[in-house]
Formats: C-alpha cells, structure tokens, sequence
C-alpha cells in the first residue's frame, strides 16, 4: 500500500472502463484522484464508489477551454498535480473509404488533440508541483493495420509519437516529469464490448495466465498505469508499454 501516496492523479474518460479501474487503482495505492470525464454523472458515479479520495470533475478533453478550466480547479483545490492520464477516447467503425471527414476530425480532436492538449497544460503545473508522471493511452492499434478502426488508429499512432517528444522536452527542460504510453489489445471494456457487437455484455475475463487470443481485464492496465504513475518507474520515459498478451508479436499462421 501506499506507491502513490500524497500525490495528486487527474484520469481524463474515466467514468467507465480502463479510466475507472485507473482511478479505483491510484485511490487504493494513496492517491487523491480526480475523476474526469464529459459524462458529469458517469464520473459521479465512480467517484462515489471509491468513496473521499476521489472527485469528480466534468471536462471534455476536445476544448482547449475545458482543459484550461480543469486544471485550474485543480490547482486551486489540491494545489498541484503529480499523475496525469490520458485515457478518454472514441470509436468510429469506418475503414479509410467510409470514415468522412467529420469522424475523422471527431476522432482526432479527442484522443490525438486532447492528449496535446492535455500535456501542454498539464506539463507547466505538474513542473510547478515538482514534477510528477504523464501516461498517454494508446494502443495496438499504433502498431497494427485495423483497417476497420481508421481513425482511432490514427489517432493513437499520434498518441505513441508524440509521448515520446513530450518525454525528452521534460527532460531537456529539467522539470522532473517522465511521459511514456500504453498500449493495450483488447481490454474487456464498454468500448471493447461495443466494437464487438456486444453492447452492454460483459465478458468474464478468468484468473491466472491468459491463453492466446483472450481478452485481458482492466485490472491488467490498471495495474501498469500504477508503476508508471509510481517513483518505482523514476528510470522509464518516453516507452511503449505493449500489454495485449502476446498479440503484436504473434506470427501469422
């Protein structure tokens, strides 16, 4: 007990999902977490349910505004900022023919654009604090061809790419705050559940080592976010953190 304990996490799109289990996770190890998400309720929810160290904070990670008003609150209630976790994301199901441009610009403005925007206001008051640890949420899709998820795969190519441009400016200006990314397969989340047609329905993910092609749990994540989040993790910035049980390694067969 205790890796995160007196540090400060803000976990954007964690009203559900790998958001959620990243919040509960931090909450268990010391940390007060601010749980972010555009669904208000969502985020009340969650919060409630990890009970004094947790709190609630309405914020759409696309608006500039949003991010600006967000950290401010921040600020002014706990007075620095330690964790930042950038998880909020979206899903259109459109191969590179079908997504319009709309969907594309959608995609991109929450998870590509509201990670930039998340670091830029994020770096200058975490520097403030004394720095502290930015976990971006990307996934395997930056490293594979899911022609069926074109944009978010754009988008979380961006998220890998500009992690590491993020870490070495940290680095370059002494401000003592370390930037990696994580890249997950197939999580049982609602977003998961949604992209395969099965809205709603939970998959029972088993203990123990998971054989190939399985689903993980949010826990699996969850539980990286925390090393990372963690001064355990004081020598990693700027990785990838593959966590898909073998899958981008795989030989075709």
């Amino acid at each position: 007990m205790g890796r995160v304990e007196g540090k400060v996490a803000l976990v954007t799109g964690a009203g559900s999902g790998l958001g959620a289990a990243d919040c509960r996770r931090l909450a268990e190890e010391g940390a007060k977490v601010i749980v972010s998400d555009v669904n208000l309720g969502a985020a009340q929810t969650v919060a409630r349910e990890i009970g004094d160290a947790a709190f609630a904070l309405e914020h759409d990670v696309s608006s500039e505004e949003s991010w600006k008003a967000a950290f401010a609150e921040v600020e002014r209630a706990f007075g620095g900022l330690h964790i930042l976790v950038n998880n909020a994301g979206i899903v259109v199901v459109a191969d590179p023919e079908e997504t319009t441009l709309e969907q594309f610009r959608k995609v991109q403005a929450v998870m590509s654009e509201g990670v930039f925007l998340g670091c830029k206001y994020g770096i200058p008051l975490m520097a403030r604090s004394g720095g502290g640890s930015i976990i971006n949420m990307s996934s395997t899709a930056s490293h594979l061809g899911y022609p069926p998820f074109f944009a978010y795969s754009a988008a979380k190519g961006a998220v890998r790419s500009l992690t590491k441009s993020v870490a070495i400016h940290c680095q370059q200006k002494g401000y003592r705050i370390r930037c990696n990314s994580v890249h997950p397969g197939s999580i049982e989340t609602p977003m998961v559940q949604n992209a395969m047609g099965r809205p709603g329905q939970e998959q029972e993910v088993p203990e123990g080592v998971l054989p190939p092609g399985s689903i993980g749990h949010p826990s699996d994540v969850a539980n990286l976010v925390l090393y990372l989040a963690s001064d355990e993790s004081r020598f990693v910035t700027g990785a990838e953190f593959l966590i898909d049980n073998g899958l981008t390694i795989t030989p075709a067969g």
